[in-house]
């Protein structure tokens, strides 16, 4: 990078609005958990009386694993647009300084990937201890 040429206001504007589009995002997800649990346990299955909790059907089954196997995805939305905003924020403080070497940096960080890990999985323990 050989120019910067930022507004830190603009910058604190952008990311509020990132940061609302977030809150809206969170909402969603949640109201989207409680609808597919909703839609699982409505579907139903093809079963005789029961006693105690009805049985999964093959459409509250093949729901469940939609989620199990997207989850990482959603949640990486949100930490992505997380290391986004506060990257951006960051390195802005560091331009409004005029330390552009560390602006430089923070922003380049800000670019990987984040670490998500899923619910169920701990940190540092059982199955990823394998890959190490």
């Amino acid at each position: 990078m050989t120019r910067w040429d930022i507004s830190s206001s603009g910058v604190e504007f952008v990311t509020s609005l990132v940061e609302d589009a977030m809150d809206g995002m969170a909402k969603d997800v949640k109201a989207y958990g409680k609808d597919i649990e909703s839609a699982a346990s409505s579907a139903g299955t093809i079963s005789g009386p029961y006693c105690g909790m009805p049985p999964t059907g093959p459409v509250g089954a093949a729901l469940s694993l939609f989620v199990e196997k997207t989850l990482g995805d959603v949640l990486l939305l949100s930490a992505r647009a997380a290391k986004s905003v506060n990257g951006a924020r960051e390195a802005t403080a560091y331009y409004v300084v005029g330390d552009l070497e560390m602006a430089t940096k923070t922003q380049h960080k800000a670019l990987a990937a984040p670490k998500v890990e899923l619910p169920g999985q701990g940190s540092g323990k059982g199955q990823g201890d394998a890959k190490k």
